[in-house]
């Protein structure tokens, strides 16, 4: 499953630098009166203007800042979310028996159980991800365990798990409410003769959008809280607000920037999201499966 992932990742990885530069800016081309104080910060526009604009001010490697630890959590989260996953999903059977709950119940608790241990596990990667590619040409930290150093140093340890509050609210629900989408529609599109027999990856990719565009607010607002701190002047939006926790940053940013400003960077995030979500559990389904076989295979030859 790795072998397929992590080259998609690394093909993706301008994508995620585009989502969070659109997420932590608070002004916008068509308001020059929230153009004030950008104190030599840019404004982008769209998703391929803003690609233009990484690559002519910073270069090519600028569309990777951050691929390190995004690459490392990529990995450990698949791990923590799919074992978490199935394991609730037994242990369910177990504890109220195989088919108590409807489907998309049962397929919403494992989900949301798989989505938070994931996150609360891998949190401090994702900020070192945020971080790293919210630098511009100022570059705030010179290297991944500079970066760690840095922030123990400066932060603390509740430094690493800013903004994990919104990050489990968003993620909760996110993932609740994709594998609920997905095992509803992955039984219907598997019965249809698709290239590939990727009715498994079509249903991945309605769940994502569904559940993406339903809970993007609160990733927009836990990028935001994640370049708080000592550095939050030091990144290429050098403009961003001083926020005292979600509710109050949601209240913020729509008062601020309006309902718009709740979903900046959210058709960037489609575009990245819908295919990984494709290609992670057509990969899946079929390592369960291959999996699955040789654990039937093995008790046969007892």
């Amino acid at each position: 499953m790795l072998t397929c992932w992590l080259p998609f990742s690394f093909v993706i990885a301008p994508l995620d630098v585009v989502k969070i530069r659109l997420q932590l800016q608070t002004h916008s081309l068509s308001d020059p009166l929230s153009q004030r104080n950008l104190h030599g910060g840019p404004i982008y526009k769209g998703t391929l203007p803003t690609l233009r604009h990484i690559l002519r001010s910073e270069g090519i490697t600028g569309l990777w800042k951050g691929n390190v630890p995004a690459e490392m959590l990529y990995v450990c989260y698949s791990a923590v979310q799919f074992t978490t996953y199935r394991s609730t999903t037994l242990l369910l059977h177990s504890a109220l028996g195989e088919g108590t709950l409807p489907q998309p119940a049962e397929s919403f608790i494992a989900g949301a159980t798989g989505g938070a241990a994931a996150t609360a596990a891998t949190y401090p990667l994702d900020l070192l991800r945020t971080r790293f590619a919210a630098q511009g040409n100022d570059r705030v930290y010179t290297g991944l365990w500079r970066a760690v150093t840095q922030i123990r140093r400066d932060e603390g340890p509740r430094g690493f798990f800013r903004g994990l509050g919104p990050g489990l609210a968003q993620i909760v629900p996110f993932m609740g409410v994709f594998f609920a989408v997905y095992e509803t529609l992955r039984p219907h599109l598997s019965g249809l003769e698709l290239p590939f027999g990727s009715g498994g990856a079509v249903a991945g990719t309605i769940a994502s959008v569904t559940a993406k565009t339903g809970t993007f607010p609160l990733d927009l607002v836990r990028k935001r809280i994640q370049v708080q701190g000592p550095t939050r002047g030091g990144y290429v939006h050098k403009n961003i607000p001083e926020y005292a926790g979600t509710v109050a940053a949601l209240r913020t940013i729509l008062r601020q920037e309006g309902l718009r400003g709740l979903y900046r960077g959210l058709t960037v995030s489609l575009l990245k999201s819908a295919p990984a979500s494709a290609v992670t559990m057509w990969t899946y389904e079929r390592a369960l499966k291959f999996y699955m076989g040789l654990g039937e295979r093995a008790e046969q030859s007892l």
